[in-house]
């Protein structure tokens, strides 16, 4: 039958409904084993957002649409039912919130507005669901045969699944192993899975591209054209961050002309309006044109290509690192080395905080040791630990140290640290970021060599002001001022005693002649296996990794790379070879009561305080603790979750209310924004967050768009004064996701030094074991609590 499900193939008219884009049609059950009803699955998955009913339905043949605004994204849509007669009207969530003319003539009551898809299904009353017997007939349909079948669809439309072959077997990829014969065997595992990840990584990033732009030109300070555009807040909003490349492009046509511009630039910041600020490489900007603009995401393999030169390096060049080291990633069992050398009975390093009792023993056993792993839990002071080492190491005398992490921030804020012991440093970055402001610009490479004296420099200033004034220059002092910048950036890199750079940055074409016995890499956990290859392929002699498995590790976003281990850090495959990591036990950041479940679950209740309950209360703050000497509760809210407007991810009304309620309470007892975090999993609960409070909350907009809202990932290593946390997930069968990640629940918990609010459905947390440890905990404490701000009463759940 025409109206039969594109997927299963049942054809119950009164259970089916049409993607208006693709004019395919789908049904309203879940078949046997989609975690979605097939409708939904296909929504999700094409990024379509409409949807037609069959004549037969209950609305007859129509576009799903709002009543006011004419909105068709359905999972923004939902109905509310008239009080006078037997109608429903849909309406947007936001329409319902803002309550317009148009519907206060209609005597409804908003306040009962319910999403028309719940739990991953249309509410039946709107599109019935199949019963057994049809879903029984059924064709069976998985998640694996499906994404086939609708990457077939956009070549050809009319694939079925008899086109989907059965066969799993295209590009099996070998998963990690824990041993490896040689480092032939191991490039040919991590080869493979760094290509997987580079093509799926290049394929989403150019599938970004947004149309219809509108652009605002100025011009820089080095005559460059900057073109200014926003691409709205929407939780389907790209991720831009600084450094990365764009193109736009522009059709423009005339009278009597048609012609087409395109251009490339780099974003080198965001205004305060949230517009990303693109600075042009060519002159040729169509700057008398503000509309219509299409921007390209051009990616940048860089990172992967280094990746696998580094695998490369490993496998064939035997000088890439110490026989012992090379033995140990292999995971076999080489005798125990020491290295001997002296060093100081007393190791707090100038200029740094005096090391307590286990920062120190971690830095005296480093030392001694080639291979050691420091694990540091939240606010045990890693990056002092990180840059005393890197002091003692500097000082030995055997040749420079190279310093890396995973993230910009993490290495500026390493050699920042590191400055402070006095060692010259200097602060390596991609070409791209030269232009960025960085909090130690005055040690990057490209602000040395503009700022050294000598001969050579002198001839380079004056090509360097040339190129300023002119925007570019000839090809022949193009040639000289490169030669001149190559020779004064060897001089001083030649000079440091430090090197800082990230993982990724460590196979930049500049440091390819040299060789670093000692490397330090922070953060270690947050980088795959081959990322942290990249500075240790250089020389290795001793290497020092510091992070925390217990925290969030590397993002893979490719799902089969993920699956064969991509994203299990060099650091965990080390200790589940034995390797037991140096802990450092004394926490500065939370309040006592805050760090003792983290400590007894995540750290073997090892965690020590360094920092008494009086110095973490603030007493000023008036703020109704069920048990005033314990500033941390779990809010309970039985709201149910919804599905935001992408179609990919949650939001949870109720929750929203609940922050809003919190973050208003805090700001009136005189916490100011920047003190205050909220922290949620789901990029549509932080979407919607924003909005809710600024649209609801009683004080000035500012204060509330100056608090950050942010996911868990983009919180780690990061601390507030208050975190609130907003868990999100309630509903009545699809489980928590992936709240349900440790270490995620860590980074979430341990952000906060003063107060921690979580805000949750525990009848649905519960279920998960590592949430019913927390809930248990936060009950035994007596701060497990329902009802409203103004009077909570513990919650018996």
């Amino acid at each position: 039958s025409e109206f039969a499900c594109a997927y299963c193939g049942i054809s119950n008219v009164s259970c089916v409904a049409q993607c208006v884009k693709t004019k395919k049609w789908f049904c309203n059950g879940r078949s046997n084993g989609l975690p979605a009803s097939c409708l939904i699955y296909h929504l999700v998955r094409s990024r379509n957002k409409e949807v037609r009913l069959h004549e037969s339905s209950p609305l007859g043949d129509m576009t799903l649409e709002c009543y006011v605004t004419g909105a068709t994204n359905v999972f923004n849509l939902g109905f509310v039912p008239c009080k006078d007669e037997n109608v429903v009207v849909l309406v947007t969530r936001e329409a319902a919130q803002s309550n317009p003319a148009t519907l206060k003539e209609l005597n409804l009551d908003l306040a009962l507005w319910e999403p028309l898809i719940q739990d991953k299904v249309f509410l039946p009353w709107l599109l019935q669901m199949p019963d057994k017997k049809e879903i029984d007939r059924a064709r069976p349909v998985n998640p694996g045969k499906v994404i086939k079948l609708e990457e077939l669809w956009k070549t050809n439309p009319e694939a079925t699944l008899d086109d989907v072959e059965n066969d799993d077997g295209d590009g099996e990829v070998r998963p990690v192993a824990l041993t490896y014969e040689d480092a032939h065997l191991y490039q040919g595992v991590f080869g493979p899975l760094i290509q997987l990840e580079a093509d799926y990584d290049k394929a989403q990033r150019e599938s970004q591209t947004k149309d219809d732009v509108t652009v605002r030109w100025d011009i820089g300070l080095n005559k460059r054209r900057i073109a200014y555009f926003s691409f709205g807040a929407d939780e389907n909003a790209v991720s831009v961050t600084l450094g990365d490349s764009l193109q736009l492009r522009l059709l423009i046509q005339t009278k009597n002309e048609q012609r087409s511009w395109q251009g490339q630039g780099v974003v080198i910041k965001f205004t305060a309006q949230e517009e990303v600020g693109v600075e042009m490489y060519g002159m040729d900007a169509p700057v008398e044109y503000t509309n219509g603009y299409s921007v390209d995401f051009l990616w940048k393999g860089t990172s992967y290509e280094r990746a696998q030169q580094a695998l490369e390096s490993f496998a064939e060049d035997e000088t890439s690192v110490s026989g012992y080291i090379y033995l140990k990633l292999m995971g076999k069992d080489p005798e125990d080395m020491f290295l001997s050398g002296d060093f100081p009975k007393k190791l707090t390093a100038p200029g740094l905080p005096e090391l307590n009792q286990s920062q120190h023993d971690a830095v005296k056993t480093v030392l001694q040791r080639p291979l050691s792993l420091v694990q540091g839990p939240p606010g045990t002071g890693k990056t002092v630990t990180s840059a005393t080492l890197v002091y003692h190491l500097a000082k030995r005398g055997n040749g420079q140290v190279i310093v890396c992490a995973p993230s910009n921030v993490a290495v500026d804020h390493l050699a920042e640290k590191i400055e402070k012991t006095g060692l010259k440093v200097v602060r390596i970055s991609s070409r791209s970021r030269e232009h960025l402001v960085s909090s130690v610009e005055h040690l990057t490479l490209h602000y040395q060599v503009a700022n050294i004296g000598g001969s050579t420099h002198k001839a380079f200033q004056k090509l360097q002001q040339l190129k300023n004034e002119l925007g570019e220059l000839s090809a022949g002092d193009e040639k000289k001022y490169r030669n001149a910048q190559k020779k004064l950036e060897r001089e001083i890199l030649e000079n440091a005693d430090v090197i800082c750079t990230t993982a990724v940055g460590a196979g930049d074409p500049r440091l390819a002649n040299f060789r670093f016995r000692m490397v330090l890499i922070d953060e270690s956990t947050q980088a795959t296996e081959p990322e942290c290859l990249i500075p240790i392929v250089m020389g290795a002699k001793q290497v020092v990794m510091v992070g925390d498995h217990k925290q969030l590790g590397p993002v893979v976003t490719c799902k089969q790379a993920y699956a064969a281990g991509l994203a299990q850090s060099l650091f965990e495959r080390l200790i589940a070879l034995g390797i037991q990591p140096i802990r450092l036990q004394i926490q500065y950041r939370m309040h006592p009561c805050l760090s003792e479940f983290p400590s007894n679950t995540f750290y073997d209740g090892t965690l020590q305080n360094g920092v008494s309950a009086i110095e973490r209360t603030l007493s000023h703050i008036d703020f109704p603790w069920p048990v005033p000497s314990k500033p941390m509760m779990f809010w309970s809210q039985t709201g149910q979750e919804e599905m935001s407007a992408s179609g990919t991810s949650f939001l949870n009304r109720a929750e929203a209310s609940a922050v809003e309620k919190c973050v208003t309470h805090l700001l009136n007892a005189g916490v100011s924004p920047e003190q205050i975090g909220v922290v949620t999993p789901y990029e549509g609960q932080r979407a919607y967050v924003v909005q809710h409070m600024t649209r609801v909350g009683v004080l000035h907009p500012q204060l509330y768009k100056d608090i950050q809202v942010a996911s868990v990932d983009s919180f780690q290593g990061k601390e507030k004064d208050f975190i609130i946390m907003t868990c999100v997930r309630s509903n009545e069968k699809s489980g928590i996701g992936f709240l349900s990640d440790p270490r995620r629940l860590n980074v979430a918990i341990t952000r906060a030094r003063s107060g921690l609010i979580v805000i949750g459905n525990p009848k649905v947390l519960n279920k998960q074991h590592l949430f019913h440890e927390m809930l248990t905990h936060f009950r035994e404490n007596g701060c497990l609590v329902e009802g409203t701000l103004g009077s909570l009463k513990e919650c018996m759940v």
